[in-house]
């Protein structure tokens, strides 16, 4: 096997440091956590046997179980990884280890109490993970402790390629008095008076003016957004320090060739939903070799892909355009997501489709103790093959036939969504109808979604190109800079298109409203002004212009009163009482052009209104006219050849008609244009033209 890792249509070696060459198979890695410590009878040379039966090509461990391995301070059992790395081997098996420093052991609790973390309501509890202060000395201590002994025991493995930092890492809410004030120490290099900051914030406002360095109170009681999320920032940054620091101590222990990742999580409605609101992805994901993601998402009749296309898409841009890892996914999980048969294949496949190099399941088996009793994985709790497990058969040969031809998979999208933590913290802090900020961008996602577009995910932190894409989606940017708005509207002015959403542009970086004519900073690109606003009820749009019928031809949780100075209305608010102001305008600006919608639209205006930019920017969808439930994703293999997903999100068969000469890679068929594809229920084909690069 060879093991290198493609990346913007190139395989290569990705070299974090000097000293690391960090290299990834060159296949798709097919994979389950596992927990010896957890099986309820010695069985890890059958579960290993079993895993291979199923395709499986790696394994994550030990990153839960840090008590297991360090018994007591410094006296360390290795036993059970021991135990996992041989069998795995064994088998041919890969590893990929966890610093297992997300759950603290008892004895380090009662030690040093201090390590569980302070939050506004009060210290921790011991008994649920992620209970600590990531900043703790003494947890430093301890944790760099652990995960020098591990990555020292186990780096010359020859399982083992690569290391998991830590687990869905934030900052817990950290914000005790040893917080606080490293906050200010925060605030005194970034304001270089108080007066400064106190004007930026707006600190005069029922006293809460700040004179002294040593009046600084604690930010947990703060009723000013501006401070607040100046804090909430300064929370996402202790992340990506503490994952700055475990991947310096990795580093300096591990093989050169073994690789860092870490399991990034994404915003949670019952599902993984929206952008993390505590971590900043793009600045984490930095002292890594790849990025990593966690992805759940509702099952049987909700099944979309919708999910998985969402955090892959984070996933990538995360790193520019690189591959990455799912390293967290269900295979059966609660029990409403048991998945109907063909499922488990859809959505493995679906993953592979948005540039993922691993599928990996949470977890091998079910467990049979504690809060996640019926959170079940590959397996059941009789540890026996099931019809998941069966069906994961299926998927592991597919993937050990085809992984080294769809690995390193690349994409060149032209449309993306700018998205900003800093404008979702600021738009969170004033819900408008109790709505948050991902309620807001999911629509617009899942809009381009489902008509087939694909997009890249930018944000402030991105080193993405702006023009490289012929439209940028921008919702909610409530809090930004003058630099960053006026970066977007040149990218509109050299000749690109630009879709702003309502409650944009109205406050600075600092969340403090702007002294201007709204929305701000967008209002001259945007050709379009407003004073007024409110929550609408029983608004609608004059004469239906996007053909959406009456039950969906209304304005939603929030709208503004437009006035055009130079842009032409698209559409109007129609209301008894409310005079008919512009609802949405799309002004000329420079060679480009900018569209600002004032309200939020139902869920199939928003469809129209996104089918209407796409057109006008350029943008042809992946296969012109198809439509979910069949999701059509791809890219470009390392050969060159373009490589297209059709994957059919429906209990009912689908037909598509064959846009060129193809291969069927799951079944070897020759596909001959206009020939009918025909995808069963919860059904997947993958088409390679046959057309030379």
């Amino acid at each position: 096997m060879r093991w290198v890792l493609g990346v913007l249509g190139t395989s290569i070696l990705l070299s974090a440091s000097p000293a690391l060459q960090a290299q990834m198979p060159d296949t798709i890695l097919y994979g389950v956590a596992y927990y010896d410590e957890y099986t309820p009878v010695d069985r890890v040379d059958e579960d290993a046997r079993l895993m291979k039966d199923a395709g499986i090509t790696v394994v994550r461990i030990a990153e839960s179980t840090w008590g297991t391995l360090e018994r007591q301070p410094g006296i360390f059992d290795f036993s059970h990884v021991d135990r996992m790395l041989a069998a795995m081997h064994r088998q041919g098996i890969k590893v990929i280890v966890g610093t297992p420093t997300y759950a603290v052991p008892t004895w380090l609790a009662r030690q040093h109490p201090n390590v569980l973390v302070v939050t506004p309501q009060g210290r921790a509890e011991y008994g649920r993970r992620q209970n600590m202060d990531i900043t703790d000395p003494d947890y430093r201590a301890a944790a760099e402790r652990v995960i020098v002994a591990l990555i020292d025991h186990v780096k010359d493995h020859p399982a083992v390629i690569g290391y998991q930092l830590d687990n869905e890492t934030k900052a817990y809410d950290t914000s005790g008095a040893n917080v606080q004030a490293a906050f200010v120490a925060s605030m005194k290099r970034k304001w270089p008076t108080l007066d400064a900051m106190n004007k930026a914030y707006g600190l005069d406002y029922w006293s809460n003016r700040i004179n002294r360095w040593e009046d600084f109170p604690s930010a947990n009681g703060s009723i000013n957004a501006s401070l607040s999320n100046a804090f909430a920032a300064f929370q996402r940054s202790l992340v990506t320090d503490f994952l700055n620091w475990q991947a310096e101590i990795v580093r300096a222990h591990a093989r050169p060739g073994q690789f860092l990742t870490q399991n990034f999580d994404l915003a949670w409605k019952g599902y993984s939903f929206g952008i993390q609101p505590e971590v900043d992805h793009w600045k984490a994901a930095r002292p890594l070799d790849i990025a990593g993601i966690d992805i759940y998402h509702p099952s049987q009749d909700k099944l979309t892909g919708a999910e998985i296309a969402f955090g892959g898409d984070v996933a990538r841009s995360m790193r520019n355009g690189q591959n990455y890892l799912v390293l967290e996914t269900e295979a059966q999980g609660f029990p409403q997501w048991t998945p109907y048969p063909r499922q488990l294949r859809l959505q493995a496949f679906s993953h592979l489709a948005s540039g993922a190099q691993m599928v990996a399941y949470w977890h091998w088996a079910t467990t049979a103790n504690a809060i996640e009793t019926y959170w079940r994985g590959l397996l059941s709790q009789d540890y026996k093959p099931n019809a998941v497990h069966a069906e994961a058969q299926t998927v592991g040969a597919d993937i050990k036939r085809l992984g080294p031809k769809l690995a390193g998979m690349t994409k060149h999208n032209r449309v993306a969504i700018y998205v900003s933590n800093t404008a979702l913290s600021a738009f969170d802090s004033f819900k408008p109808n109790g709505i948050d900020y991902n309620q807001v961008l999911r629509p617009f996602y899942d809009a381009l979604y489902r008509m087939n577009v694909e997009v890249d995910i930018l944000s402030p932190d991105s080193t993405m190109k702006l023009d490289d894409y012929k439209l940028i989606v921008v919702p909610a940017l409530y809090a930004a800079s003058d630099a960053e708005i006026a970066k977007l509207n040149d990218f509109a002015k050299r000749g690109g298109h630009l879709l702003y959403t309502f409650k944009s542009g109205f406050s600075d970086e600092n969340t403090k409203v702007r002294y201007a004519s709204q929305p701000g900073a967008i209002a001259e690109a945007a050709g379009v002004t407003y004073q007024q606003f409110t929550i609408p009820e029983g608004v609608t749009l004059e004469g239906d212009p996007f053909n959406v019928g009456n039950e969906d031809n209304k304005a939603r949780w929030w709208m503004e009163m437009l006035t055009p100075t130079t842009a032409k209305v698209v559409a109007r608010y129609k209301h008894p009482s409310w005079p008919a102001h512009a609802a949405m305008t799309r002004n000329a600006w420079g060679k480009g052009e900018v569209s600002y919608i004032g309200f939020m639209p139902s869920d199939a205006l928003v469809e129209k209104i996104v089918a209407a930019e796409v057109e006008r920017a350029g943008v042809t969808p992946a296969m012109p006219g198809v439509r979910f439930p069949i999701i059509v994703r791809g890219g470009t293999l390392k050969d060159g050849r373009q490589v297209h997903y059709l994957l059919n999100y429906s209990a009912t068969p689908q037909h598509i008609s064959a846009t060129g000469d193809g291969t069927e890679l799951l079944s070897a068929r020759k596909i001959a244009r206009g020939q009918q594809i025909d995808l069963a229920p919860w059904d997947v084909a993958i088409i390679q033209d046959d057309a030379a690069p």
